[in-house]
């Protein structure tokens, strides 16, 4: 496969699994909802002429509406809520030969990648990183931290600028940038719904001591067990989603690393320079601060502490949000080489 075909078939993979994102959130919630309509309905079926009976599945009606409407405000808002969340501001006069240089290399990388040009961003923190979020090329964002402008010369900006906008043109941007709206969506839903329950509970037991002793045995025969499994895998699923979402959204972003660094180096046709940004990144000792674990997988690196992303294997695997850094830098190495190599064979030497 050429690198165009892989191209274009990432974009494409990343339409389709952008869809299925939003079908899956949204029947998750509705699960969560009618699930708890069920286990509801089960848990009053006995109750007596006078106890509550749950017969309209209001949770489910509620619960498949907000989903549906945190999709609609992820597609519309979930770029600029991350970087609000950063405390990311506009570039829109560059104020400083640092920022009119971003501009300039921003710019160029636009045309090479043959997109818009994003708008830019900086956010207020000293470690460097940058990431890149928006829903289509038209409306993307691009975002550099302030100690990254502080470490890379004008090549290695350029590495990583051309990387976050491979990100851009392969569409990227348009999945994690929903995913990171609903890892926290989940992770908010996961604590509600865990009060919810207890409230529920308290519903069901009182009902139950005010049902007659006929209602009382024909709930515990007919709906008892069931309710206990229906209730089991309702928390279940409430503790496991933002474990789940979180462990989605990191192998989403490992694997699409490796194929935007391929596709920065071939816009700047300079992998060496995004292989030294990366050498720079990895040296700096602390965790960028203002970007949260949510939003780690936007990042060129991981933001947070990287002693999980620096190794190799079944824990990074599962619990890094990117690939190590090292793999990442051997293999624009590589890359430097066999251009080197091409370059040296056209001009009759070899490298050395």
């Amino acid at each position: 496969m050429t690198p165009d075909q892989n191209l274009f078939a990432q974009q494409e993979t990343n339409r389709r699994q952008s869809v299925w994102l939003v079908a899956g959130f949204i029947l998750f919630f509705a699960w969560l909802g009618f699930g708890g309509d069920w286990a509801l309905y089960l848990n009053t079926a006995g109750a007596g002429p006078q106890g509550y009976h749950h017969t309209i599945p209001a949770l489910g009606i509620l619960s498949t509406l907000l989903a549906s409407g945190i999709c609609w405000f992820s597609w519309r808002f979930g770029a600029q809520r991350v970087l609000w969340a950063t405390g990311a501001w506009e570039l829109i006069e560059p104020a400083t030969p640092q920022q009119k240089q971003l501009v300039n290399v921003v710019e160029e990388m636009a045309i090479a990648s043959g997109l818009p040009r994003p708008r830019i961003w900086i956010v207020p923190d000293p470690d460097p990183n940058a990431f890149a979020t928006g829903i289509t090329p038209q409306t993307a964002n691009l975002a550099v931290t302030e100690g990254l402008l502080d470490a890379l010369d004008r090549d290695e900006l350029q590495g990583v600028v051309a990387h976050e906008m491979a990100h851009v043109s392969n569409y990227d941007t348009r999945l994690m940038t929903l995913l990171a709206a609903m890892v926290g969506a989940i992770a908010l839903m996961s604590d509600g719904m865990s009060r919810f329950l207890r409230f529920g509970g308290r519903i069901g037991s009182g009902n139950g001591g005010r049902s007659g002793g006929g209602g009382s045995d024909r709930g515990g025969k007919g709906g008892g067990p069931l309710v206990l499994v229906v209730l089991v895998l309702w928390i279940i699923s409430m503790l496991l989603a933002p474990v789940v979402s979180r462990l989605l959204a990191m192998a989403v972003s490992r694997k699409r690393e490796y194929l935007a660094d391929a596709t920065g180096a071939q816009f700047t046709r300079n992998p060496a320079a995004l292989a030294s940004a990366l050498e720079k990144i990895e040296a700096a000792a602390e965790p960028t601060r203002t970007i949260t674990r949510g939003a780690a997988h936007l990042c060129i690196v991981d933001p947070a502490a990287r002693k999980i992303s620096e190794r190799e294997g079944l824990v990074a695997d599962v619990f890094a949000s990117h690939p190590p850094i090292r793999q990442r830098i051997i293999r624009l190495r590589g890359m430097a080489y066999q251009q080197l190599k091409r370059e040296s064979t056209a001009s009759g030497t070899l490298p050395a």
